[in-house]
């Protein structure tokens, strides 16, 4: 009889799960405006051809997969086969993509991209969600002006780390240790 319950129960989890549908057709700022990302930027990265973020500016793309985000920094790769699942992109700074010219070039790129990536993960690593939420904030207010990461959506930084969207909006607006205190 439990078996059966929990049968039944996957099954209509299973149909009320939708693989098809892109959870980021558009973004919501914190304004409450809408933004629909760089379009002409994803065909771009989806056209196969590698790009690098201007190492020379103080900008970064953060690339929506499916079920999570990236960001890609100054200096890092993007585009090629690493980011043909790229559903969406959120362009920060003054966003400069330059062509690469020689292989060294290419694999420089790559490393700092990997860099960029090992830098979240040493913050997804910590237990706790608001923890992440202030590491990952902080770091971004390190290198971009406060403004701008003001301006950034809740769920940027929640695909980012892997936290909901509504700790990242609680932990902006009562800061980590008063989140820790509610619960």
């Amino acid at each position: 009889m439990d078996s059966e319950k929990r049968q039944r129960y996957q099954t209509a989890m299973v149909s009320t799960c939708y693989p098809e549908t892109s959870f980021l057709d558009y973004i919501v700022m914190p304004d409450g405006t809408e933004q629909s990302p760089g379009s002409d930027i994803l065909t771009q990265l989806h056209s196969g051809k590698v790009f690098i973020v201007n190492s020379r500016r103080r900008n970064g793309l953060i690339l929506f997969k499916r079920y999570h985000a990236e960001f890609a920094g100054p200096g890092a790769a993007v585009g090629g086969d690493y980011d043909r699942d790229c559903q969406n992109l959120l362009p920060i700074g003054n966003l400069q993509l330059l062509t690469l010219d020689s292989y060294d070039e290419r694999q420089k790129a790559y490393l700092i991209r990997r860099q960029w990536i090992r830098l979240i993960k040493q913050i997804t690593e910590n237990p706790l969600p608001q923890q992440r939420v202030q590491k990952i904030l902080d770091q971004f207010e390190q290198y971009f002006p406060p403004e701008t990461v003001d301006k950034l959506p809740d769920i940027a930084f929640a695909l980012l780390v892997g936290v909901l969207p509504q700790t990242v909006g609680i932990v902006r607006r009562l800061g980590s240790d008063e989140y820790t205190r509610f619960n």
